[in-house]
């Protein structure tokens, strides 16, 4: 995080200060219920995941769907530790310096795990690594090479960070690995970076997805990203932002509920009702994205199997 980020304190007469300033949405309405189940495929997950010694953003961000996932059999795994170098204020992954280097038996242990619970769909997304040179792209696609190589049949989801420090260089390590989705989240309106997202700018990640959707023929997949709704943005900034991502080539967009992981960081603003999660969809898919997975507890590897075409052999 630069100088410049961390000092930032936004005027209260901003969107980001209002954001800051307005107050908490208060309780959870009833749709944002979780049902907690186990069993066990979610049982076999949990041990398969830790006896590989591996970690998966279900449990390190908290994810309200790791019982539903893991219970069908699905995970999100998370590469190159667990240790962030950035601090977003909705993010309950850990944060800090230096984080350990990356594990060069992670591809392979990785693959392992996936062809032990028999994946068809996996996402892999990682901590940000601006501590690297190649903020960890090359790690990405060792990774994609070896699930590939060890279970032919499985399609590769990845969801990289924005790459600040060599974003070229490194989109064309993670594309050469040919993963099947190519994922960036935006996860927020660009007037509410600075609050949300300080180590990051909006128009990076954007122009990162545009790059990436533009190289689908050559790496024979498509394009996602995905948002949360209730960290203070208007519905008008909402479809601002997903006019935007259409226009960048994006194929699949995501979006969901906020929910603060913990007291210490940002409060939720809003509830999203279902059915306004629903008149947002129709608005993007309008808009001429090729898939939209909305709803409160959605979020970007939700239904991920779901969201790509077949790939032509």
């Amino acid at each position: 995080m630069s100088s410049e980020d961390s000092s930032y304190a936004p005027s209260p007469d901003s969107p980001a200060g209002r954001a800051r300033l307005a107050p908490d949405a208060g309780r959870k309405p009833p749709w944002l219920r979780i049902r907690l189940r186990t069993g066990p495929t979610y049982n076999r997950v949990r041990h398969i995941v830790a006896s590989h010694r591996l970690h998966t953003v279900c449990e390190e961000a908290r994810c309200p769907n790791v019982h539903e996932c893991w219970s069908e059999g699905t995970a999100t795994f998370m590469i190159l530790g667990d240790v962030c170098t950035r601090r977003c204020g909705f993010c309950a992954v850990r944060t800090g310096l230096p984080p350990a280097p990356p594990d060069p038996r992670e591809p392979e242990s990785l693959a392992e795990a996936v062809s032990s619970l028999g994946l068809d769909h996996v996402v892999i997304t990682s901590v940000d690594r601006d501590d690297l040179p190649d903020g960890g792209a090359r790690h990405f696609r060792r990774v994609v090479e070896a699930i590939h190589s060890r279970v032919p049949g499985c399609a590769v989801e990845v969801l990289t960070p924005d790459f600040k420090q060599a974003p070229d260089r490194a989109l064309d390590d993670v594309l050469a690995a040919r993963p099947e989705v190519f994922s960036h989240n935006i996860e927020t309106v660009p007037e509410l970076y600075r609050v949300a997202r300080p180590g990051s700018r909006f128009e990076h990640s954007l122009a990162l997805l545009e790059q990436a959707s533009r190289r689908k023929a050559e790496f024979g997949g498509t394009t996602k990203t995905a948002l949360m709704l209730g960290l203070g943005e208007t519905d008008e900034q909402v479809l601002r932002t997903f006019e935007r991502i259409a226009a960048a080539g994006v194929d699949v967009l995501a979006f969901g509920q906020y929910l603060q992981p913990t007291p210490q960081h940002l409060p939720v603003r809003r509830f999203v009702a279902p059915d306004q999660f629903a008149r947002l969809a129709e608005r993007a898919r309008a808009m001429g994205f090729r898939h939209v997975e909305a709803g409160p507890l959605v979020r970007s590897s939700y239904h991920a199997k779901d969201h790509r075409p077949a790939r032509e052999p």
